[in-house]
């Protein structure tokens, strides 16, 4: 073989080896992104459960049965204690964390190959611009939700059932034991069949907005602040904070039907996505869309803030951890 040949050769063998440390690197990046985003989701959600719960409730009853935000936390708690504001907490640590994991893995996934594609394009930024941060969110969003749409069924059901503590019973005599989440997933496979797991699927992929929208607003906002300063975790929160509010405000009427539709199955007729809005707007006006806003819309922001806040210090922490096992095994 000639020197020649053997430099193409010698060529040719770095970069493939330097393609695969690439992909092999940008895998492992995606995969902290993931557990960062999982952990976040995690965290901030446990911090604000209480504030599920009671929108939640307001979501899937009639406009005649709501109150204030104020009345129904008391009546919940006289009725079922404080763990009453927990009902579903399981679950809902469970979804969060395999929704945020599947979200931000395939959001960095493809934020990656619209980063690649700028490069060979010539492109002088790297950075999303809004039509790409768009559509990495609809991909990212739109594979989570037909993932995880069983995990938040069974959670709606949990958080929305009405206590049996709440019924007349004997004097001296206990409650019945609420359904646990094993429990509750295997009565609605058992009594209304697998395919309820599913129930709400296409309102949830229509709220598939809702992520693109808060985390364009927070990419666009991060970009134009980088610009001028290295972007903190306090910055993070209020920008995280209010992307949030502007996709949940835009959004929510979705939000009711798709928990309305989530429970449909045992509280009343199994309809579609337009049925459910034409039932609500006929039954309770263009209110009754917005039952549960007030509290949905502070834990939204809240729960959004310390997401974006707490993913970044993992993701710092996760990145730390991963060169110091690097640095080890060389």
């Amino acid at each position: 073989m000639s020197e020649a040949s053997k430099t193409a050769a010698e060529k040719l063998a770095e970069s493939t080896q330097a393609a695969r440390t690439s992909a092999t690197a940008q895998q492992s990046d995606n995969v902290a992104h993931a557990l960062a985003g999982a952990g976040g989701g995690l965290l901030s959600m446990a911090l604000t459960y209480p504030l599920i719960t009671l929108s939640t409730r307001a979501q899937v009853e009639s406009k005649r049965a709501q109150s204030s935000t104020l009345d129904a936390a008391r009546r919940i708690v006289k009725r079922e204690g404080l763990v009453g504001l927990y009902a579903g907490l399981e679950s809902a640590l469970f979804g969060i964390s395999v929704t945020n994991f599947v979200y931000y893995y395939w959001y960095e996934w493809t934020r990656a190959f619209f980063e690649k594609a700028a490069i060979k394009a010539g492109r002088a930024s790297r950075k999303l611009t809004t039509v790409e941060s768009i559509f990495a969110g609809a991909i990212a969003g739109s594979l989570t939700v037909l993932f995880t749409n069983p995990i938040w069924v069974v959670n709606t059901r949990m958080t929305a059932r009405k206590s049996q503590s709440n019924e007349q019973v004997l004097p001296g005599a206990k409650p019945a034991k609420a359904p646990s989440t094993i429990g509750t997933l295997l009565s609605i496979i058992r009594d209304e069949g697998p395919t309820r797991l599913f129930a709400g699927v296409m309102p949830a992929l229509v709220l598939v907005i809702n992520p693109i929208l808060q985390y364009t607003v927070f990419e666009q906002l991060k970009n134009t602040l980088e610009k001028r300063r290295r972007v903190t975790p306090t910055d993070a929160f209020y920008l995280g904070a209010l992307g949030k509010l502007m996709a949940t405000s835009i959004t929510y009427p979705y939000i009711t039907v798709k928990s309305r539709m989530h429970v449909a199955g045992r509280d009343g007729p199994k309809e579609d996505m337009m049925s459910t809005f034409r039932r609500i707007i006929k039954e309770e006006g263009w209110a009754g869309l917005y039952g549960g806003i007030g509290p949905k819309v502070t834990q939204s922001v809240i729960t959004a803030a310390f997401l974006f806040a707490f993913k970044d210090a993992l993701y710092g922490m996760t990145v730390t951890a991963r060169r110091k096992i690097a640095l080890k095994k060389a």
